[in-house]
């Protein structure tokens, strides 16, 4: 059960995302596997969350459900005063383009194009002006410090340089949130706390809503709240507040010894 807790001296709360009983099953007849049970939280505009869980806790299903990737089995998702489990196909597809940017482990960025290609390619599939996207991508691109790395193709970039890219790809359109599936999965320490600042600067300086899903300590104590799964529900928050990152941490793994769960931990 959600333990009540509220951020102290928070700014007034806008709610971005609200789960109501959420449920997701596979399978069928006799051989059902309950992916999320009864699942309900709200995510209010600005919040940097994490979702934490062991492998199977549901946690991916969570995201991908909340992306429109995949759909609930029962219960509601609504996106500000939209109920997106009631959307058709052609609808979602263009409620994805409109609403959510992705930062995925690992990366998707085209081959073929640069680092500044692909962080336009979206705009430009928009029909966006020429002046709009170049000021946009050169307004992200200096924010996430690739400014100078633009005309280079992905190969020639470093693991953490590309997922800056893709960071920045992930908010050029000025989503309303952005969905990150284990960011930082297939990044050395040094290139995941980069990009971990890089959704600081984010969240703080550009007020992107992100969701993030880790399981990893250390990515979470970047969170400002988090939400632990296991077996397909919520059984715990933790919200930061005044906390410096290192205190939050050690919450964290207390959490997670306690429920038998893993305890990454980058210092």
């Amino acid at each position: 059960m959600i333990s009540d807790m509220r951020k102290e001296g928070a700014e007034e709360r806008v709610p971005l995302i609200r789960v109501e009983k959420a449920e997701k099953y596979y399978g069928k007849k006799n051989n059902i596997t309950k992916a999320l049970n009864s699942v309900d939280f709200t995510i209010n505009k600005g919040e940097f969350t994490g979702i934490m869980g062991a492998s199977g806790s549901g946690k991916s299903t969570l995201l991908n459900i909340l992306s429109t990737i995949d759909k609930a089995t029962s219960g509601h998702i609504y996106f500000e005063n939209t109920d997106i489990t009631k959307l058709k196909e052609n609808q979602l597809a263009d409620f994805r383009r409109k609403n959510l940017g992705f930062v995925f482990q690992d990366f998707n960025l085209l081959d073929t194009l640069t680092a500044e290609e692909n962080i336009i390619l979206a705009m430009t599939l928009q029909g966006k002006g020429k002046k709009e996207v170049n000021d946009s991508a050169d307004k992200i691109m200096q924010a996430l410090g690739i400014y100078d790395i633009r005309r280079k193709f992905p190969y020639e970039l470093s693991g953490g340089q590309k997922q800056r890219c893709a960071c920045a790809r992930a908010v050029v359109n000025q989503p309303k949130v952005i969905m990150a599936d284990e960011p930082t999965g297939a990044l050395d320490s040094k290139s995941a706390q980069t990009l971990l600042e890089t959704f600081i600067t984010l969240n703080e300086e550009l007020k992107s809503t992100i969701l993030m899903v880790t399981h990893a300590a250390f990515s979470a104590s970047y969170c400002k709240r988090i939400l632990f799964l296991k077996d397909g529900e919520i059984f715990h928050e933790l919200i930061r507040g005044h906390r410096n990152r290192r205190e939050f941490l050690s919450q964290i793994l207390d959490v997670l010894s306690a429920t038998g769960g893993g305890n990454e931990h980058v210092s």
